[in-house]
């Protein structure tokens, strides 16, 4: 097959760029060209200049964004034949068979991504073919508030839907049925010289409070909440419980995150994720819960080299299995305990050469399911690379041990508010429940739940049933995570960690 790319061929930006090399290393894709076009306006100077700054306050690298002399687009200006797909990035072709216009909030061209994060919105990308949606998802970024950071996450986001579009068609899978939305009302792609000087103002005033807010507290941190479970769960409930939640107490100098309880052997443990302050990389531990709750502080039961978090534990064939976040080793592992909570061995390598992040497992229709969020970069990549949180992937096999294959429609879900696990998946009254962070204003954000509607080799579809947020009844701004077992639920969130404690006070 071949496709052709209609660009900005005197100003090309680098995400333009990666996606024709994505594309070219299609299988099924032949020949990549361009339609090198004129256009007249680009994004405004007074956005470029906003650029610059925070990129100087925020210490980062322009990527996605960057604008690249003509020269860059040479290999890739060739007319062979007429092309069997065309995809239309600047928005001026008219619509005709095998044209696909990427659109933004229902609006052609990339200013209106700028315009749609100029007004504080989460973009929705939309690949738009004869009336008919190719494919869609809402981009998220990991530095909400910061216009460089969140555009290069948006277009490294925009490259994985086209050519995961651009995939399915190479391989005569068709996207589903799907009418294109109304467009949302067009924001302004403008940015005055007086509300440059307002956000730069505010950018300043930001860096200098993080500043003083790191030199008096340890951040991030985060804190566990945990209750005695002798009625509906949180995940019946819809809402917090009345009874409240109990802390997990931690010194300050470290935090527990990432709760999963689990009953084995007559007793129930809670595994977390422990992030020293000292050292920055999280190891896994483990506490013993009695009828009075923690029986003593979390203990290490498991260290890498790289970061651990997430410790997605469950018992199969007379053992208990731990699947951590390795994210930062860019591959999913499987352990087994051998002197349970502690003794863990390394079994398997699940997954290799991906950045995924909070890996769940769940059995279903006689197959293992993996789900994870993907970032479509190396693990060492800097901000604007992509998110961490917003493209769900899904992977099955025969055995919970492997071996894994790719499900056909990766990623099967685009969405910040949507997409990253938030632990175990359980079935209610024959419905499966997935818990979903919602992280589409930053990380952690709430706690969504979704039933799962569809599950197979095919496909996958979920609808989101309900949203529980910190308040009253649990303190902070982030709630990111709830699993049950042994008679325990529990549940994290963030907390405030000072650097100096008060006498007295824990």
């Amino acid at each position: 097959m071949h496709v052709r790319v209609r660009l900005d061929g005197a100003e090309p930006r680098r995400w333009q760029i990666a996606l024709l090399e994505r594309i070219a290393a299609t299988p099924g894709i032949r020949a990549v060209s361009i339609d090198a076009a004129q256009v007249p306006n680009g994004w405004p100077d007074t956005v470029e200049l906003l650029f610059r700054l925070e990129a100087l306050i925020h210490r980062l690298p322009r990527i996605g964004s960057e604008r690249l002399p003509p020269t860059a687009l040479d290999r890739w200006r060739r007319q062979d034949a007429w092309p069997d797909l065309t995809i239309d990035l600047c928005g001026d072709l008219p619509a005709g068979p095998g044209i696909w216009h990427l659109a933004f909030d229902g609006r052609r061209g990339d200013d209106a991504l700028l315009a749609s994060l100029l007004a504080g919105a989460v973009p929705r990308a939309t690949l738009i073919a004869d009336g008919r949606i190719q494919a869609e998802g809402r981009l998220g970024t990991d530095r909400p508030g910061i216009l460089l950071a969140g555009i290069d996450d948006a277009l490294a986001r925009t490259v994985t839907l086209i050519a995961a579009a651009t995939a399915r068609r190479a391989a005569g899978r068709s996207a589903p049925p799907s009418a294109v939305p109304e467009p949302s009302p067009r924001p302004e792609r403008t940015l005055p010289g007086s509300e440059l000087g307002s956000r730069a103002a505010r950018m300043l005033a930001g860096a200098v409070i993080r500043r003083l807010y790191h030199l008096c507290y340890r951040a991030p941190h985060w804190r566990c909440g945990w209750r005695h479970l002798d009625g509906p769960d949180l995940i019946d409930l819809g809402r917090h419980p009345q009874t409240g939640w109990t802390d997990l107490p931690d010194d300050g100098h470290r935090f527990y995150a990432d709760p999963f309880p689990l009953a084995y052997a007559g007793s129930t443990h809670v595994f977390v994720e422990e992030f020293p302050h000292a050292t920055g990389k999280a190891i896994i531990s483990a506490v013993r819960f009695g009828p009075d709750g923690p029986e003593g502080t979390p203990v290490p039961v498991l260290e890498e080299p790289h970061h651990l978090s997430y410790p997605f534990v469950f018992e199969r064939d007379g053992a208990v299995w731990m699947v951590p976040e390795s994210s930062a080793a860019g591959r999913v592992d499987l352990y087994r305990a051998t002197r349970y909570p502690g003794g863990w061995v390394k079994e398997a390598t699940l997954l290799s050469d991906v950045v995924a992040s909070d890996a769940t497992l769940l059995e279903h229709g006689g197959r293992w399911w993996l789900f994870a969020t993907v970032r479509d970069a190396a693990t060492e990549a800097p901000a604007g690379s992509g998110s961490y949180h917003d493209a769900l992937c899904l992977w099955s096999a025969p055995d919970f041990r492997g071996p894994y294959t790719p499900h056909p429609a990766n990623p099967v879900l685009i969405d910040p508010a949507t997409a990253r696990p938030a632990g175990r998946i359980v079935e209610r009254g024959g419905q499966l429940i997935r818990p979903v962070q919602d992280c589409a204003t930053g990380y952690g954000r709430a706690l969504g739940l979704a039933r799962i509607d569809r599950l197979d080799p095919d496909g996958f579809a979920q609808t989101l049933i309900g949203l529980i947020e910190p308040g009253p009844a649990w303190a902070g701004t982030r709630l990111h995570t709830v699993n049950s077992g042994g008679g325990i639920e529990c549940i994290d969130g963030s907390a405030r960690a000072p650097r100096i404690r008060m006498p007295g006070r824990s």
